[in-house]
């Protein structure tokens, strides 16, 4: 039996599960996919938001301001790309200018650190490509930029480092109430743990359904983003935002860690929790508003586009609680979910403690996890010295992004362990670069099949369903 089960592995269920396998528990992750950050998590703008947006004495205004006060301390011991870069909320008129005098009153009373209007010129000497159209900004220097599906890999991994288990593929069906906790039910397999911390996602209303709990509802929220090549990285050196709406914070323009440039999303709310299509018309307004706020943004340099659900809530905030003793939500986690994700596992572990559950903390828990991006970071010097200790790290699988063998393989052996084509990607970079795989795929499945010992026609994309190969076209003889 477990002390607790964690029901999904995005960045929130991650960050809950390290938390917890900090103290003395018996933890297990529970993940309905083939691999962790498979939801929101996988298609996220990858900021972390300095916390002026939300509104005052708000969980999201609360959580998020601590939660990106620890990011980068959280960031450094898991190894994560993390990069302080700041961010410029934009206006073009007087009506705008009025919105981000309140957005800067709010920020203050919210706690964010050294938020400031700038004028004009101002704006113009921080980003050169802005739009000439634009008259103000409210600058926040703590808003940074972060990988969400590095952080959640890492997170989990470091749970699971730290005794944590985690099952993926494991699609709850059910939850019955029993004496000392609770049985969590797939159609193969039931886990039973003193407590259930639902970080489902889109689906934390029906989990939530699963005890009788019926207080709140979540709906989908359609973003469709364009990613750029890394020779447009440099266009902008902050997230630049439009002035916000009720429906967010509009079309984006931002480096990522990475170097590329990415623009959207778009805001569209959706009923289908499983509609992932990207519209022609979703491309159509990222374009044009991001052409508003930047100049001079080639998107014939456009590498791929992709769309995120995110779970939006009916009480308009985050809605973290508790319907009985052992059972905690933490549903409808939208924007800034990201940021405030270290603070809402630190929050959770509080609130066991206060239900009288006993959480001492491991003397040996290792907070600490290598980076998965090490080897291409390292001097050349660095560099021989690995390939001296193992030959597979001197050969080059994807030209684009300059991944090798040794990277790809550590992916499929370190927990979490890839086990597809996307779970090797989100670890190395691979496939990622201007081929987006097209040469340095049918390696990779080479390389899965061998090491999971299956047909190399069994390796899929994505997990159940997403197989790439059906069978050889030339048998030898």
């Amino acid at each position: 039996m477990y002390d607790v089960s964690v029901i999904g592995a995005g960045v929130v269920g991650a960050m809950v599960a390290r938390k917890l396998s900090s103290y003395s528990l018996k933890v297990c992750i529970l993940e309905s996919e083939n691999d962790v950050a498979m939801g929101a998590t996988r298609a996220n703008s990858a900021i972390v938001h300095a916390g002026f947006d939300a509104k005052e004495g708000s969980l999201k205004a609360k959580l998020n301001v601590r939660g990106s006060e620890m990011m980068e301390k959280v960031a450094r011991e898991l190894g994560v790309k993390y990069k302080k870069n700041g961010s410029l909320v934009i206006g073009f008129n007087e009506e705008d200018k009025k919105v981000l005098s309140e957005l800067l009153v709010r920020g203050n009373e919210n706690g964010v650190k050294d938020l400031r209007i700038l004028d004009k010129e101002e704006l113009k000497a921080l980003e050169p490509n802005i739009s000439n159209n634009a008259i103000c900004a409210l600058y926040a220097p703590t808003g940074a930029i972060i990988c969400p599906y590095e952080l959640t890999i890492a997170a989990v991994g470091n749970a699971m480092d730290n005794g944590a288990e985690l099952k993926c593929n494991f699609k709850v069906t059910a939850i019955d109430k029993t004496d000392d906790g609770y049985e969590v039910k797939s159609e193969t397999e039931t886990v039973k743990s003193r407590c259930v911390i639902n970080c489902a996602g889109l689906y934390s209303d029906k989990i939530a359904a699963m005890i009788g709990d019926e207080s709140f509802s979540v709906h989908p929220r359609k973003g469709e983003y364009i990613l750029l090549d890394k020779e447009c990285g440099n266009i902008v050196s902050h997230t630049i935002f439009r002035t916000p709406s009720k429906m967010g914070k509009g079309i984006l323009v931002s480096p990522t860690v990475d170097g590329n440039l990415l623009t959207g999303p778009t805001s569209v709310d959706m009923e289908d929790k499983e509609n992932k299509a990207t519209a022609a018309d979703g491309f159509e307004k990222i374009i044009k508003e991001t052409y508003e706020n930047v100049e001079g943004v080639p998107f014939n340099k456009t590498i791929t586009s992709f769309c995120g659900l995110r779970a939006v809530g009916s009480t308009g905030d985050f809605i973290i609680t508790s319907p009985e003793k052992g059972f905690i939500n933490a549903a409808g986690i939208e924007s800034p979910g990201l940021s405030a994700s270290p603070a809402i596992a630190e929050y959770i572990a509080d609130m066991l403690k206060e239900q009288g559950f006993e959480l001492n903390e491991k003397a040996d828990f290792n907070p600490e996890r290598k980076p998965m991006h090490y080897f291409r970071e390292a001097s050349v010097e660095e560099k021989n010295e690995i390939i001296k200790k193992d030959k597979s790290f001197g050969k080059i699988v994807c030209r684009c992004e300059g991944v090798t063998e040794g990277e790809i393989l550590e992916a499929i052996r370190t927990n979490p362990k890839a086990r597809d084509l996307d779970g090797v990607k989100r670890r190395t970079r691979a496939q990622m670069g201007r081929c987006q795989g097209g040469f340095c795929s049918p390696y990779i499945v080479e390389l899965l099949a061998k090491e999971m010992n299956i047909a190399y026609e069994d390796v899929t994309k994505f997990g159940a369903g997403s197989y790439i190969n059906c069978s050889k076209t030339k048998e030898d003889k």
